[in-house]
Formats: C-alpha cells, structure tokens, sequence
C-alpha cells in the first residue's frame, strides 16, 4: 500500500506547476524536420506519441511561438528522428533558439518529400501532415507515418530533470 499525499502541500494550476511535474517524467527524445521557405527548420521534441498502428499516425506539440512553426504550420511533410544516447549535443543544438541546426556538425540529408533526414539516428519516419490540433500556445500535430528507418544502432536519448541523459541498467 502507498501512502496518500499531504493533501495540504497541492499547488494551483500554472505553468510552473505543469512543468516541474513534468521534469519528473522521463521522455524520450526526438527531432522533428520539415522543409521551409528558407531552407530545413527543425527543433527538439519531447513530446513525440505514437497514437495508432492503423492507419499508423503520431503527435508531437509545438509551440506556436516557436522559430519552426511557421515552416511546420505549412508543411505536408515532416521528419521525425529518434535521438541516441550518443546525439546529446544534437538534441541540444536543436533546443537552442537562435542555433544553426542544420550547420556543421549536424549530418543530414534531403529525404522523401523534400524532408531534412538526420544521420546517425535509431529511427527516422517522414510523415504526411493530417491534422493541427490548437492546444493553448501549442498545436498537436498529427502525422501519418509514409516510410521510414528503424535500424539505426544505440540506445534511446531520454530528457528527465531538465536534461538530457541515458538510460541506466
């Protein structure tokens, strides 16, 4: 049997709430992708879910203030890339606002549909838009799955307390 919280140490609803729950959840990471006006746009996802098998379809949220939203909020096609432990300065530089994303060091290439692709990663799907879902100041994305990669070797990048880690044994 577990104990019941100290129903008297609850905090209201806020922003600060949320996200100090949250850095206690581990999540796997993820870059998402997509061509822009002017040239590939991309950033770190913590939020990535796989929603159905078939038709095979997965979310990912993203803020509508941020750098990529614009390319997103119009694309047809997005990447999605599952990070390896091994690609912590990736995930990083795809969190940074302002940062080359797509400069040296990070490998890439011109996928299906005109979508970046990331070397060196456990899995990448390219995804056909089907659905932005207003969330607050995000929108859930939804994405059905076109084609993809899942043979990349390592073990996955998980963000938890506000950085990114490895799992542990």
């Amino acid at each position: 049997m577990t104990a019941t919280p100290a129903l008297g140490t609850f905090q209201l609803a806020s922003p600060d709430l949320l996200r100090s729950a949250f850095r206690r959840h581990a999540a796997g990471v993820a870059v998402i992708t997509a061509r822009g006006e002017n040239g590939p746009v991309g950033f770190t996802a913590t939020s990535l879910t796989s929603v159905s098998a078939e038709p095979p379809l997965i979310s990912f949220g993203i803020s509508t203030g941020a750098s990529s939203w614009p390319a997103i909020s119009g694309a047809d096609h997005v990447g999605v890339h599952v990070l390896g432990e091994h690609q912590q300065e990736l995930a990083t530089t795809f969190a940074r606002s302002g940062a080359d994303r797509f400069g040296a060091p990070t490998a890439w290439s011109e996928g299906p549909e005109g979508v970046p692709v990331l070397d060196d990663v456990l899995a990448w799907l390219v995804c056909r838009v089907v659905a932005r879902v207003p969330a607050g100041d995000h929108r859930v994305v939804l994405a059905e799955v076109v084609l993809g990669d899942p043979t990349g070797v390592g073990r996955p990048l998980v963000y938890h307390q506000g950085r990114f880690t490895a799992l542990r044994d």
